[in-house]
């Protein structure tokens, strides 16, 4: 596997990978407010039966997001790309925001996940910043769990953020 920046002749390969996903979990919002205080609460709500989601932005929609990123890389192996990682810079903050980051799904849980959000870290290194954050929907049970296990922690979340209106979670991590 090799993670390089990402070519324009890229974007059609990236655009076919599957980025949907299954899930029998969510995180569900409670919110309570009173006077003077304000109770937020995400807990893990197990499904009836499993679910397919499909990316939160999908079509025209994603390559015109794609188009406004600082960066973007791609895992390949000989000509095929088998994910890919898009990410902008909040210099006055020194974040380095994840926009996208997607394997195909025959190519998940090996490792190519893990080597992209890697490359992304070392990135935002490189430039000097000092933060890694990504947005997750709250129906992307698996992305959550992915990044939980690479040691980034809640920090936060958006209602209404996602084009379907879903509430974002946001995860984060140090990049010292």
């Amino acid at each position: 596997m090799h993670i390089r920046p990402a070519r324009s002749s890229d974007l059609e390969l990236c655009f076919a990978i599957d980025h949907a996903y299954r899930t029998d979990r969510v995180w569900q919002l409670d919110a309570r407010e009173e006077i003077e205080n304000i109770a937020i609460t995400f807990r893990i709500a197990r499904l009836p039966r499993e679910i397919k989601v499909d990316y939160p932005r999908l079509g025209e929609e994603l390559m015109v997001g794609w188009q406004k990123r600082d960066s973007f890389l791609v895992a390949t192996e000989g000509t095929k790309v088998r994910g890919y990682v898009a990410m902008n810079v909040e210099a006055e903050h020194s974040i380095l925001w994840v926009g996208d980051l997607v394997v195909d799904r025959p190519w998940r849980r090996r490792g190519i996940g893990t080597a992209l959000l890697l490359a992304a870290g070392q990135s935002g290194r490189s430039q000097g910043l000092t933060r890694l954050a990504i947005a997750v929907p709250t129906k992307g049970y698996p992305a959550i769990r992915f990044c939980q296990s690479h040691g980034m922690t809640f920090c936060g979340y958006s209602d209404h953020y996602w084009p379907g209106q879903d509430i974002a979670l946001f995860f984060g991590e140090s990049l010292h």
